[in-house]
């Protein structure tokens, strides 16, 4: 009997033919022979694949759609979701071994035979790929196999392997595991060499994920690479893409827990790459109280961290380095104060360098990058200083800038975190640092509010914190004192302006009483505005990305026109300052220009007010970013401040917005009065004067922790001395 057929969308058949939707209804209106509905509702009809692939194949648009999205289909329709993806695993290499005309004839043949080929492939890969010697195909994976061997085949097995990721990672397990960015883990792979030389031949990363540390190891000229992870999925994903990335590489890939299942147990390697699970206090505590590893002392429950920096430099050879990417409490909590000193004392800890918030996930927390090394005979010792490196400051800024960037850190470090951040310039910077400071470590200068060698002594104290910043900051820098007094006397005059420019913003007149009753009113959603031509709405677009933080490549670029334009972002509009954003980091592949007078709302909302924002003249031109909802209205028939005040009431945002721990504004549910355009204005003018009071409000808050941080700074570090008695 024939195997039943899987029913697709009418949204599915136009991509499945490479055509837009809008050509899928004309063809159910025009041509009697399209097949009919075989499921759904009248208003969501569904169509039997094989009926709609007979009728596409005879007007030769079978073959319109790319395989990449041939394969994502047949992903979506399979009975086996998220599992089928990781099954078909194996059978990319497999593919990606043979030339184009066998892929051909394994694609060509009869279901039995190519699911029975499929089995073969897979098993031929038992001892490169865990777990293909398990693994069998029947009928219903023939579709699945055809299109996995045409994706290969015409475009390539790096790009089957991101379209079953997206599936295998999504549908699995693995979901909830963070993968290291491709710039990242080059960072990482580079902190192997402290200087020019031999890269390190033998790598191992014992929680391996998708392999973009090992990937990263081999393109520097890693010959061995070693690597385990927990999630049978990720092993054999990470297998796959390191045989495809490097091919003249010895891959070892294994599945099963290295803390509890060390896979490696007796191997010894020149270099570890790591980004170990965050907060997994499941690690084996108590089966593992007396092992070997604990040179430095048994972790603590809540410590797993440790734990893998223990495993890491059990595999080291003497004298070779360790660079594993860890939280930040791993650095500061009481609980790790032991183990952390031992560590300190043994040589163990040769470097901590602070990446800014954003630079991988978690993305709201900035992480730390531990660089360690196994003591050995090569004359360094726990004498050595640690060297701490800060990279959320600017590197070349000179002295006096560093002492305006602290006052202003402690203001606002929150908004600092979040601004754009250049990678490779903060990968240069902590790699030139890091190389100096190898070459001759007890002779570091240290660089002001980035850079500092603290000796082993100074950090033994009753907390052995590690946090970079901590001891950044204490290398304090010498300021000019004539310059310090100045800057502090400017930055008086500009708190005076802003003291005086609030002043004037509240002095517009006190509100009317509405009378003995609160005015009601008819009002409209949005969604009724768009439908009446009111406004219209528009978001921004960004590039799918794959688990290695890299664009997927499917998505086109911005129209030409739109180069070099500033793109105005979230945290723009939370902190009222000009379009800061750049398209290209942002992975804008849709977007539109920001014209005078439309209305900006966040899409993802914080715990502080949402202020909806008007653009002005500097606005106009920019791109809008994404997690923005813009409005552009019709200022024949709403004034853009009456609609922003309206939009941005709180009972009206907390109606139309979804979710608990990411709250999402939902903006076709928000509600607008129906007021005549006299009245409109008159609102509108209300709430523009309301937005200017808001704004210098904050902008003077700024301005008076700047000024009295700068102050303060000069006082501590000794630029500035106290007024005398008989000063003001």
């Amino acid at each position: 009997m024939p195997k039943p057929s899987a029913q697709v969308t009418a949204a599915e058949v136009s991509r499945i033919a490479g055509v837009t939707r809008a050509t899928v209804s004309n063809w159910r209106r025009r041509h009697p022979d399209f097949p009919a509905p075989a499921g759904g509702t009248e208003s969501s009809p569904l169509y039997d694949l094989r009926a709609v692939r007979a009728w596409l194949e005879a007007r030769g648009h079978v073959a319109a759609a790319s395989p990449a999205e041939e394969l994502r289909t047949v992903l979506r329709l399979h009975p086996g979701g998220g599992c089928a993806a990781t099954r078909a695993l194996p059978l990319v290499l497999a593919a990606a071994h043979r030339d184009e005309d066998e892929l051909t004839a394994w694609a060509g043949l009869p279901e039995a035979e190519l699911t029975a080929e499929a089995r073969k492939a897979a098993t031929g890969l038992a001892g490169t790929v865990p777990g293909a010697g398990l693994l069998s195909y029947g009928r219903q994976d023939a579709d699945l196999v055809r299109a996995l061997i045409r994706c290969v085949r015409d475009e390539g097995g790096e790009i089957a392997l991101d379209v079953l990721a997206e599936r295998e990672l999504d549908d699995s397990a693995a979901s909830g595991a963070y993968q290291t960015p491709r710039w990242l883990a080059d960072l990482m792979a580079r902190l192997l060499t402290p200087a020019t030389g031999t890269f390190p031949a033998r790598v191992l990363d014992p929680a391996c994920g998708s392999g973009t540390t090992l990937a990263a190891a081999a393109r520097h000229g890693a010959t061995h690479l070693h690597g385990q992870d927990l999630l049978p999925v990720q092993a054999r994903r990470s297998a796959v893409a390191l045989a495809l990335a490097a091919p003249d590489a010895t891959v070892t890939v294994r599945d099963g827990d290295s803390l509890r299942a060390d896979a490696f147990e007796s191997v010894t390697v020149d270099g570890v790459l790591c980004t170990p699970p965050y907060g997994d206090r499941d690690w084996g505590h108590d089966e593992l109280a007396y092992d070997p590893r604990w040179a430095y002392g048994l972790p603590p429950r809540a410590e797993s961290e440790l734990a893998w920096v223990q495993h890491a430099l059990s595999h080291l050879a003497p004298g070779a380095l360790a660079v594993m990417l860890l939280a930040p409490g791993a650095a500061a909590r009481p609980s790790g104060r032991r183990v952390r000193s031992e560590l300190l004392r043994g040589g163990a800890v040769r470097a901590v360098i602070a990446l800014p918030p954003g630079a991988a996930a978690p993305l709201h927390i900035g992480l730390h990058l531990w660089v360690l090394r196994r003591p050995g005979d090569d004359g360094a010792s726990g004498q050595d200083p640690v060297l701490f490196v800060d990279t959320l400051d600017d590197p070349a800024q000179d002295v006096q800038r560093v002492v305006m960037s602290g006052a202003r850190r402690i203001a606002d470090t929150a908004r600092q975190a979040r601004a754009a951040t250049d990678w490779d310039r903060l990968s240069e910077t902590a790699l030139s640092r890091w190389r100096t400071f190898a070459e001759d470590p007890a002779g570091f200068a240290s660089v002001p509010g980035t850079a500092h060698a603290v000796p082993v002594i100074d950090l033994l104290d009753d907390v052995t914190d590690l946090t970079p910043a901590r001891h950044v900051r204490t290398a304090a820098p010498a300021a000019d004192p004539d310059e310090t007094a100045r800057q502090v006397r400017a930055l008086r005059d500009r708190l005076a302006e802003s003291v005086a420019s609030l002043t004037r913003s509240g002095a517009y007149g006190d509100p009317r009483p509405a009378g003995e009753e609160p005015r009601s009113w008819r009002t409209a959603t949005v969604a009724d505005l768009t439908r009446g031509a009111a406004l219209t709405l528009h978001r921004a677009t960004v590039a799918a990305a794959t688990r290695t933080g890299q664009p997927s490549g499917e998505d086109g670029g911005l129209p030409e026109e739109y180069a070099g334009r500033a793109v105005l972002t979230a945290d723009d509009l939370a902190a009222a300052r000009p379009a800061s954003g750049d398209a290209e980091a942002l992975q804008l592949v849709s977007t539109v220009r920001v014209e005078t007078g439309d209305v900006l709302l966040p899409g993802v909302l914080g715990g502080s007010r949402t202020e909806a924002r008007v653009a002005d003249e500097q606005d106009a031109g920019c791109l809008l970013g994404p997690q923005l909802h813009l409005f552009r209205p019709d200022p024949e028939r709403l004034d853009s401040w009456f609609l922003a005040g309206f939009l941005s009431a709180e009972e009206n945002v907390s109606g139309a917005s979804t979710g608990s721990t990411t709250v999402q504004l939902a903006p076709r549910r928000l509600r607008v009065p129906l007021l005549p355009p006299d009245e409109q204005r008159r609102y509108g003018e209300a709430f523009r004067r309301l937005y200017v009071l808001r704004t210098e409000a904050r902008r003077a808050a700024e301005r008076a922790e700047e000024a009295a941080g700068l102050a303060a700074l000069g006082l501590t570090s000794g630029a500035l001395l106290p007024p005398d008695g008989e000063s003001s």
